[in-house]
């Protein structure tokens, strides 16, 4: 089982190899007596790469779950519980966030827990854990999947930003509805509409808005904001650097949502969380 799912989780098998310390023909031989043995095919094999079939994800899904039962029975069975936190742990977080707030933590969490192997990506679009092969992303708003678990880890407010630049060429929007006449930087999975609240009876407003650039990644969009490219509506931690200095100032604020927005950990609903996971999710409860 742990050759097989260490397989999918390389995408070769002589990376696999490498991590187990085996030659790329064992573990090949490996996965074609578990496919004999059950009679099944469970990989499809290129040059290069390794793809799961239908069954093969079936396969992977409830194997990764008892290697994790197994870690943590490992670990009582030695009475320590530092033992458990070992192994593979991939993370995925938004751009913004995981590079101000999350990377500069790694270190010290590697330190703590250095038998970890950790993987951490950060990508702005909504990403599906199970087809991703995550064992935890870090996203804010609602939780959508009811397979899915979250626990909150800190609060962040949404504010529209724009460079003093753009101001002086277009003026500054005193109402949501002066982004009409705007250039507003989006990204290109959300709705193109910005979420405000009424300053005086709290109710929630959407405002369409429009603009020439669309992006996944919201550093590119900060960067043309920055650059006067136009507005740009995100956390208070992506460019709170940015406001400090000047570079970017916040407009329409009495119009924000009064209410901060929760940074989720959110992870695949199993009965048994890998300590590991566990592990990752209460350090950054207790850091950020």
């Amino acid at each position: 089982m742990e050759v097989f799912a260490r397989a999918v989780a390389t995408g070769s098998f002589s990376a696999a190899a490498r991590q187990l310390n085996m030659t790329p023909s064992a573990i090949s031989r490996l996965v074609s007596r578990l496919e004999d043995r059950l009679q099944v095919r469970l990989l499809v094999r290129s040059t290069r790469s390794l793809t799961p079939t239908p069954e093969g994800e079936i396969y992977l899904a409830e194997a990764r779950s008892l290697l994790d039962k197994l870690t943590d029975m490992e670990a009582r069975i030695t009475d320590g519980a530092q033992a458990a936190v070992r192994g593979p742990l991939r993370v995925s977080s938004t751009v913004g966030f995981g590079a101000t707030v999350i990377m500069p933590l790694v270190p010290e969490f590697l330190k703590l827990y250095p038998e970890v192997e950790l993987d951490i990506t950060l990508n702005d679009s909504i990403i599906d854990l199970w087809q991703e092969r995550t064992d935890l992303a870090i996203r804010s708003g609602a939780l959508k999947d009811s397979a899915l678990k979250a626990r909150p880890i800190t609060l962040m407010r949404r504010l529209v930003v724009v460079s003093p630049g753009y101001l002086e060429k277009h003026g500054t929007p005193e109402r949501p509805e002066d982004l009409r006449g705007h250039n507003c930087l989006r990204y290109n999975f959300q709705p193109s509409e910005w979420e405000f609240a009424d300053p005086e009876t709290g109710q929630t407003l959407r405002q369409v808005v429009s603009g020439n650039f669309l992006g996944s990644d919201g550093t590119i969009l900060r960067r043309i904001c920055i650059e006067d490219g136009g507005l740009m509506k995100t956390g208070e931690h992506t460019v709170a650097d940015d406001l400090a200095t000047g570079r970017l100032v916040e407009v329409l604020a009495p119009w924000s949502p009064k209410e901060p927005e929760k940074i989720h950990a959110v992870f695949p609903g199993h009965p048994h969380l890998a300590a590991r996971i566990r592990a990752f999710i209460d350090f950054l409860a207790a850091k950020v």
